[in-house]
Parts: C-alpha cells; sequence; structure tokens
C-alpha cells in the first residue's frame, strides 16, 4: 500500500486516494437568478432519518456555486446507470436544460426525468468545507424507481456488476 501526505503539495495523490471510493452520481437543481441551475456532484450522503437530512459539497470555485449558496429549495437527482449524458451535461461549465422533459416542484424547482431517486429538499443549513460547502437539505419529499446507478470511480463512470 503506497502512504500519502495530504499537505505534501500534491493534491492529485490526495485525489487519486478518495478516487478509490465509489459513489453514485448525482444532479442538484436549483433556481438562480436567471432561471433553473444544475450541478453534477457525487459528494451526496444521507445525515439522518429523523429529521430527514441530507448533504452535498458543491466546490466554492463553480460559477454555480453562488445560485447554490443562497438557494431556499433544491433537488437532488440521483442518476441511473444510463444517464452518463445528464451526467455530463451538468459537469464542469455547467449545462442547459433545453431539450429536457422537465417536471417542476411544488416550489417551482426543476425536476430531471427518469432518476433513481430524487430528494426535494428546504435548504437546513451551510457549513465550511475548506474549498467546498457542505450543505444540508432537510428532505421534504422523495421518488424513487428500480433500476440501476451510475457509478463514478478511479475518475471514471460505470455501471453496478453484480457478484451473486
Amino acid at each position: 500500500m503506497d502512504h500519502i501526505t495530504p499537505d505534501s503539495g500534491r493534491p492529485e495523490d490526495f485525489r487519486a486516494a478518495l478516487g478509490r471510493y465509489a459513489t453514485g452520481v448525482t444532479v442538484v437543481t436549483t433556481l438562480g437568478d436567471r432561471g433553473p441551475v444544475g450541478i453534477t456532484a457525487n459528494s451526496f450522503t444521507s445525515v439522518s432519518i429523523d429529521p430527514p437530512l441530507v448533504l452535498w459539497c458543491p466546490a466554492r470555485n463553480s460559477q454555480r456555486f453562488p445560485a447554490f449558496a443562497a438557494a431556499s429549495h433544491f433537488s437532488i437527482h440521483v442518476l441511473a446507470a444510463d444517464q452518463l449524458s445528464l451526467c455530463q451535461r451538468f459537469s464542469r461549465a455547467g449545462g442547459s436544460f433545453e431539450g429536457l422533459d422537465l417536471g417542476q416542484t411544488t416550489e417551482g424547482l426543476p425536476l430531471l426525468p427518469g432518476c433513481l431517486a430524487r430528494f426535494d429538499c428546504a435548504a437546513h443549513a451551510m457549513h465550511e468545507g475548506g474549498d467546498h460547502a457542505i450543505i444540508v437539505g432537510r428532505v421534504l419529499r422523495a421518488a424513487l424507481r428500480e433500476g440501476e446507478p451510475l457509478l463514478f470511480w478511479g475518475g471514471r463512470y460505470g455501471d453496478f456488476l453484480h457478484h451473486d
């Protein structure tokens, strides 16, 4: 096993170690000053069942960060294995909602079609997290369907291989 020191001036080593942990992939949506905003995130987890809380961590240097930092509500969409194009649409520079068959929450947030699960949230808390923020949402509603997840591991996207 290789050992690294995260503060060694080689952030790529720390990123490589983090990449050994497989995660699901989400797209988080909200409404900004200029309309709907979406961002791909794999930093999503449950926090509490009672009350129902989840968190995700947007990068502070993202151009979309101010919209999420100011949002009173947001929706987290868990992507299915066949939704890589949706993931890529909202990665890095952001993406357009053009051509998507969108739904809408009671709060007017854009809902993406075909996701495995969705969590409609009210902003609950925001915490410092270095170059990211930790945004906690109180889940108001959730929706789910059967299917296989889109996964992220080692800098690559893929799906789940069954080992029975």
